[in-house]
């Protein structure tokens, strides 16, 4: 029952918060009059949703190009640390390609992505994929490495294998670590689909924003921005739940 009544005082107190920003818009716009095309009241926000704007296939499209992304990421930066902390020769001879490569302004691969795949999902994907896989590759690798020294040489003298090392200290070990990168990269998932999205697309909400912009609909672009970060709050959710599987902390964060 204390458990129940503690979850219960702290996300009403994260409900509270936000109703009470949304209450504070709502009253600087009403007692300001500002105009509509300038800063748009919650309620004119919400019944946007009612123009034809394909809201719910853009926002799905943003949604595939964030989580594919973000997706993809995970699986090459942990195949790659893992790689990276089996075989040190290859992370000397590769990871400064790797850094290298991650100080190319992404906003640059754009054009680069349409003109190899053209326009559609895959491309903003890319993008999205390319500007969150350092953090998880680092934070990963650094997982790997900060396991009790002291420890290894304990199970090395009872002859432990490459293998049972690597399930049974490093990979726990790394975990706390990996999750930390793995918050960082839903941030940078999501602005990596909006970024590709603003350079050039026909679908999806970035999509969307520039074409509201022309007819000054801010109403619209209020409505687009809060469901992108919508999207980014359920990646990031899913991502403190799986903490919370395998570490029994996480979702306390929110």
């Amino acid at each position: 029952m204390n458990d129940i009544s503690k979850q219960v005082r702290r996300y009403g107190w994260i409900i509270l918060i936000h109703l009470g920003v949304v209450i504070i818009w709502y009253l600087w716009v009403s007692i300001s009059k500002v105009p509509d095309y300038v800063m748009p009241s919650p309620i004119a926000t919400i019944l946007s949703l009612g123009e034809d704007y394909g809201w719910i296939h853009n926002t799905y499209v943003t949604a595939v190009e964030v989580f594919g992304g973000y997706f993809l990421a995970v699986v090459a930066g942990v195949s790659m640390a893992l790689i990276f902390n089996w075989f040190q020769l290859m992370e000397k001879m590769f990871m400064p390609l790797v850094v290298s490569l991650n100080m190319i302004p992404k906003v640059a691969l754009g054009p680069l992505f349409i003109v190899w795949l053209s326009y559609g999902i895959g491309p903003n994907m890319l993008i999205s994929f390319s500007i969150c896989f350092l953090p998880i590759l680092l934070t990963m690798e650094r997982g790997l490495r900060e396991a009790d020294p002291d420890l290894l040489d304990l199970v090395r003298t009872l002859r432990a294998s490459r293998w049972q090392i690597f399930t049974k200290i490093q990979l726990p070990g790394s975990l706390p670590y990996l999750f930390s990168g793995m918050k960082v990269a839903v941030i940078l998932a999501v602005a990596g689909a909006i970024v590709g999205e603003f350079i050039a697309s026909s679908e999806g909400l970035g999509y969307l924003m520039m074409q509201v912009q022309v007819t000054m609909d801010t109403a619209a672009m209020f409505m687009a921005v809060l469901l992108i970060t919508a999207i980014g709050v359920v990646l990031y959710g899913i991502v403190l739940l799986l903490e919370y599987f395998f570490l029994g902390y996480g979702p306390n964060e929110i």
